[in-house]
């Protein structure tokens, strides 16, 4: 059985999205080991970064199989293009994964929801909270549910991570790791900044088997 060390090797799922890229940005400077997961290798072998780069998809359960051989922990930033139109990538990715990941033997997963999934609804502000969550982003978010239902039922140690509205910021060091909303008003985050907390909490477990919601 694959369990974390203190260097231990992550499989990044999603790597090729914004906050993918600056997950495997900040793992190149810091020399943290990557094995991202790509339908389109070359996407990623074109930005460098010495990271190992292997073909997979999660809606291809034995390409995932093989990408978690010798993997300790997953750090899954999955995203779908803006969409009113049913989506099911989310949930569906997940579970393939997970199931993957029992075949592999593999226990931890860090995985990236986003404000306004579970109980984090209703704390982004009137505008994401009226109107932009419904009319925009329901379809994503009711998959984001059913994705954090899954994990919820499944016996690995997960961690969700819920960031506020991601920007193209700089990284701060400095925003909250919120495990309670209560009277809480979420706001922003720069993708830097969760790229951070995402490696950090992959080496070094703080919220194993909780839900984390991250704002400046």
């Amino acid at each position: 059985m694959n369990t974390p060390t203190t260097d231990p090797t992550i499989l990044l799922v999603g790597a090729t999205g914004p906050t993918g890229r600056e997950v495997l940005s900040l793992a190149a400077t810091s020399g943290r080991r990557i094995r991202a997961l790509a339908r389109k290798p070359a996407s990623l072998e074109a930005a460098g970064g010495g990271h190992e780069i292997v073909r997979g998809d999660v809606l291809d359960p034995p390409s995932l199989v093989a990408a978690l051989s010798g993997i300790d922990v997953v750090v899954c930033v999955l995203g779908t293009p803006l969409t009113r139109k049913p989506v099911t990538l989310l949930s569906s990715g997940t579970a393939n994964l997970l199931v993957a990941m029992a075949e592999t033997g593999t226990r931890r997963i860090v995985c990236v929801t986003g404000m306004g999934a579970g109980d984090s609804r209703g704390h982004g502000g009137f505008i994401y909270d009226r109107l932009v969550l419904p009319l925009l982003l329901g379809s994503i978010y009711a998959d984001k549910d059913r994705q954090e239902a899954i994990l919820r039922e499944v016996d690995v140690d997960w961690t969700i991570v819920r960031p506020a509205y991601l920007t193209d910021g700089p990284a701060t060091g400095s925003f909250r790791e919120l495990t309670d909303l209560t009277g809480v008003r979420m706001t922003r985050i720069s993708r830097k900044d969760v790229a951070a907390f995402l490696l950090e909490e992959a080496v070094d477990p703080q919220f194993l088997r909780r839900v984390v919601n991250l704002s400046d």
